[in-house]
């Protein structure tokens, strides 16, 4: 899959002056290695549900894996629109970034072989998974796999405060 390279710009009103907009070559280094995102998803009785999980950031991507009876599994078989958010919890440094997109499942044996890969590199010997028929076996048992490719990342730099926005184009 070839990432889609997307369209940043600094929203004034929510910025100090002397801010630029986040560049995204330095954005996707931040999604790349945030250790925790927590995802925003819908029950479906329309509450919100948030929770913690890892992520790997992979092609453009952030991919996640849950068991397949967790909430946020039942949820997004209803709904599978979602937010990811990561971030320092501080008030002046960092930036935290926050990721809309729709989650699909991932179940080809390669791209999970990868991911089990990247998992290990990324969190070490803990995350090892096995590939499974379309999940990821672990210590913890099946786990469906999750994709979700930006639609809109907001990015919130704290020193000068900037808000910027990423709008990825269409899928060709």
């Amino acid at each position: 899959m070839t990432p889609r390279t997307p369209l940043g710009e600094i929203a004034a009103d929510f910025s100090d002056p002397a801010a630029e907009a986040l560049d995204w070559a330095t954005a996707e280094l931040l999604l790349a290695g945030a250790e925790v995102f927590w995802l925003s998803s819908v029950r479906p009785d329309g509450r919100p549900h948030v929770t913690p999980l890892l992520t790997i950031w992979l092609d453009g991507g952030l991919h996640f894996c849950t068991g397949t009876g967790e909430r946020k599994a039942r949820n997004l078989r209803q709904n599978p629109e979602v937010v990811l958010t990561t971030g320092t919890n501080t008030l002046s440094e960092g930036c935290d970034l926050v990721v809309e997109g729709t989650a699909e499942r991932v179940t080809d044996s390669a791209a999970l072989r990868t991911l089990a890969d990247a998992y290990i590199a990324k969190y070490g010997a803990d995350w090892t998974f096995e590939v499974g028929d379309g999940v990821l076996d672990g210590e913890g048992g099946p786990a469906l796999v999750f994709r979700v490719e930006p639609r809109t990342v907001f990015g919130f730099a704290k020193d000068p405060y900037a808000q910027t926005r990423f709008r990825f184009p269409a899928a060709a």
